[in-house]
């Protein structure tokens, strides 16, 4: 079977890395992609927290290949296994989110109402990109963004202890 061959889909082709195209990327990202900020437990760091954040897109393990083209493409994050047959593609290094992912995104914006939350999470990155997030009045406003995002109504943060 061919490998550009999607085995459930067989009459359906995964697009080859140099035929991805910022749109199609977008549209992609849009329906299939989170962008989040998670807020951990961790006594190794002076505020005794760690603020992640970090952009998954998830796929079956059928379409895999999906999520190898889109690393490829974009040249950052690393494909694994997410949870049962399911697998994602995950930035979380902070140097790519700052210097590949925000401005692709703010170059090629989002279509849906994703762009908001992208929104939100990029003036987390930059904010950490300052080293704010070491402050804790950085720390508390990090806390507020991130209570707003992928959701219909604001939520208190739960810390992960």
């Amino acid at each position: 079977m061919d490998n550009n061959m999607n085995p459930q889909r067989l009459h359906v082709e995964y697009p080859n890395c140099n035929s991805l195209t910022p749109d199609w990327i977008v549209g992609f990202v849009d329906g299939e992609g989170c962008f989040h900020i998670g807020i951990n437990k961790n006594d190794e760091v002076k505020s005794g927290y760690q603020v992640l954040p970090e952009l998954t897109v998830v796929q079956h393990k059928r379409d895999i290949q999906l999520l190898y083209r889109l690393r490829t493409f974009m040249k950052c994050g690393v494909v694994r296994s997410n949870h049962g047959d399911r697998f994602c593609w995950r930035v979380r290094c902070l140097k790519n989110l700052v210097e590949i992912i925000l401005p692709f995104f703010e170059k090629h914006p989002l279509k849906s109402k994703k762009n908001i939350e992208f929104h939100r999470f990029a003036k987390v990155v930059r904010m950490m990109e300052k080293d704010k997030h070491l402050t804790q009045e950085g720390f508390q406003k990090i806390i507020k963004i991130a209570e707003e995002m992928n959701r219909q109504e604001q939520r208190e943060i739960r810390i992960k202890i």
